[in-house]
């Protein structure tokens, strides 16, 4: 006796093939026209994810400049005056002041300063 295969396996498709490669490699404009698809999918499948992910930084970027911390609570929010968790005013809007957070007439140039760095010995220094 034979064994049956209960899979039945499906003879492989030359004909649809053989009619792609004469579209692909024929000088007619079907040929140039699939190619051009194909070309244009396969951009759009490369390119898409990373001009999704440059408009997610750049949205990220626009929400996190417009984000508001409550000096007092530390809620953050988006577009108000005044904190909504405890009602404490914001402070002013960092645009005034420099990106450290301390006031501009406070500031001591670089040049100018002097740092004292006191050496501690490990050992020394108890519990």
């Amino acid at each position: 006796m034979r064994a049956v295969s209960l899979t039945m396996q499906r003879p492989i498709p030359w004909l649809w093939i053989l009619l792609a490669m004469v579209l692909l490699l024929a000088p007619g404009p079907a040929g140039r026209f699939l190619l051009d698809l194909l070309g244009g999918l396969t951009l759009l499948v490369l390119l898409l994810p990373l001009l999704f992910g440059a408009a997610g930084v750049v949205g990220w970027q626009l929400l996190r400049r417009r984000l508001r911390t409550c000096s007092a609570c530390g809620f953050t929010s988006v577009g108000s005056a005044v904190c909504p968790a405890c009602g404490t005013p914001f402070a002013p809007s960092p645009s005034s002041s420099t990106s450290s957070g301390v006031p501009p007439s406070v500031e001591i140039p670089a040049s100018e300063a002097t740092i004292d760095v006191d050496v501690v010995d490990v050992d020394d220094a108890g519990p």
